[in-house]
């Protein structure tokens, strides 16, 4: 018998919000190409044109395939086209892995009172709306054993954590469709979907809490938690832990909450 491996070879995948060197989409971007998927990394604004650029050569210098889309994911249109260029792009009627990693910290370090309704329509837009626009747009094309993570947080699982409310209940709402969105796919077309859930990521994402009391506050609940030396993880932590639950061998897992967080959760 063959040893058990978490090759990917000759899979299709896509990875929204991907195109940060280093962000943790763009590590799992990369951890999918390393073990032989073809990927198709997705940014939105002109001004992340370069980075992302960047994150597909060193993907390519792995020997795989990939494609560069922009598109806002928050919208059905947006959706639509990173599906469409990606197959276009592939020349492939299938797309094997959909990792929705694209998330906005809007209204982080406010509490909830003080937030303006742009930045509660922006947290709900990329944290909830573009999970549910990607799987409408990627499911039709993915086939039995298709993937799809979520990449969640474990500040849903953390109370008394001020100045991340929006970000929390936006994610919390996007843990609902994970489990609702596995209900539905399982059954009908055997894609597994789970959440993967980072605590703090050492990423561009950190510097968006302002200092200040609140900070503080979070971090020194955060340090409570942690139980294996370090607040903070490192992208590719968190980006490994994806590769192992898109993996074969994740199979009969669906509609999981995985933490990938050094133990921080209360």
């Amino acid at each position: 018998m063959a040893p058990d491996t978490l090759s990917l070879a000759g899979k299709t995948a896509i990875v929204t919000g991907s195109g940060r060197e280093n962000g943790i989409g763009a590590a799992i971007a990369t951890a999918l190409g390393r073990n032989g998927a073809n990927v198709a990394i997705n940014f939105v604004s002109d001004a992340s044109a370069a980075r992302a650029a960047n994150v597909a050569a060193s993907i390519q210098a792995l020997g795989v395939k990939v494609v560069v889309v922009q598109a806002d994911v928050s919208t059905p249109e947006g959706a639509a086209k990173l599906v469409k260029e990606t197959l276009e792009g592939f020349k492939t009627d299938k797309i094997d892995i959909l990792i929705n990693n694209a998330g906005a910290g809007s209204g982080q370090g406010k509490l909830l009172v003080d937030l303006t309704p742009e930045e509660v329509q922006s947290a709900f837009a990329l944290n909830t709306f573009s999970t549910l626009y990607m799987a409408q747009a990627a499911a039709p094309h993915m086939p039995e054993g298709g993937r799809i993570v979520n990449i969640g947080t474990v500040v849903t699982r953390m109370h008394n954590m001020p100045g991340v409310a929006v970000y929390g209940a936006s994610k919390a709402a996007q843990e609902y469709l994970t489990s609702a969105l596995a209900a539905e796919l399982g059954p009908s077309k055997g894609i597994t979907v789970n959440t993967v859930a980072p605590g703090p990521t050492k990423t561009d994402a950190a510097t968006w809490f302002p200092a200040g009391a609140l900070q503080e506050e979070v971090g020194r609940k955060l340090a409570i938690g942690a139980r294996l030396g370090k607040v903070a993880g490192a992208p590719q932590e968190i980006a490994d832990a994806v590769l192992l639950v898109v993996s074969d061998a994740a199979r009969w897992i669906t509609g999981q909450y995985v933490a990938a967080s050094g133990g921080i959760t209360q």
